[in-house]
């Protein structure tokens, strides 16, 4: 199936946060490149094919995480959905210039269909489902039948689906994916995540019967560089 690349005009300020795209040669992509190989590596017994990306609070880099993952995941020539499930804060189409007249909510509430609400990137590969219009309820819709039958038609389409949510302590729309999916990684911002709140997100993982993968933390300065493990800041 080929997604047609539905673009709007491009803004410095947004894809700046695609490192991986814009200097695939920094330090910064290759730790994203590691993340990748640490997720391939932490299931022996089951592929991971579907991993949701959230944090504990705003503000921690969970969205700029899930976006770089899914472009490195994309240049091991997988085919890569990213799903924004921030059905209340939705970025991704900011990050890749995309329209957001129709998505996810779309596809859930049967207005539109999968593939119809799907677009391409300019990373060869890489997909993206934008969330679409915010609906009333973003939780009774993630954790619907349609969502899992969402899940299983995207599953026959792409190799890897990442998923964008709201922060765990906030709502419970991540818990309900990470119930859904094959694993789950929590970003947490140096300096600034609690570790109590840390330890919180990741009970109510567990709590979702949800699989967490590990912890990404980001914003965190290296000793002998200037560069850093992640340096810009999204909701």
């Amino acid at each position: 199936m080929l997604f047609k690349w539905k673009s709007k005009k491009k803004t410095g300020e947004n894809s700046r946060k695609l490192i991986t795209l814009i200097n695939p040669k920094s330090p910064i992509s290759e730790q994203y490149r590691t993340i990748r190989t640490n997720i391939q590596f932490s299931s022996v017994d089951k592929e991971i094919k579907s991993i949701m990306v959230t944090s504990a609070g705003p503000g921690e880099g969970k969205s700029t995480t899930a976006s770089n993952l899914a472009v490195v995941f994309a240049n091991q020539e997988k085919k890569v959905l990213l799903v924004d499930a921030d059905l209340r804060k939705p970025t991704v189409h900011y990050t890749f210039n995309s329209s957001n007249i129709t998505g996810l909510t779309n596809v859930l509430t049967k207005k539109t269909s999968m593939n119809s609400a799907i677009a391409g990137t300019n990373e060869a590969n890489l997909s993206v489902l934008t969330s679409g219009p915010i609906p009333p309820n973003p939780a009774e819709l993630l954790g619907s039948l349609a969502m899992k039958e969402f899940l299983k038609a995207a599953y026959q389409e792409f190799d890897i689906i990442l998923f964008d949510t709201p922060p765990v302590l906030a709502v419970a729309d991540a818990q309900i994916l990470a119930n859904l999916c094959d694993g789950s990684i929590l970003v947490a911002r140096s300096g600034e995540t609690e570790i109590d709140k840390a330890k919180k997100a990741n009970d109510l993982i567990k709590s979702a019967k949800g699989k967490l993968l590990g912890v990404v933390l980001n914003h965190k300065k290296l000793k002998d560089s200037t560069y850093y493990y992640y340096g810009e800041s999204d909701k």
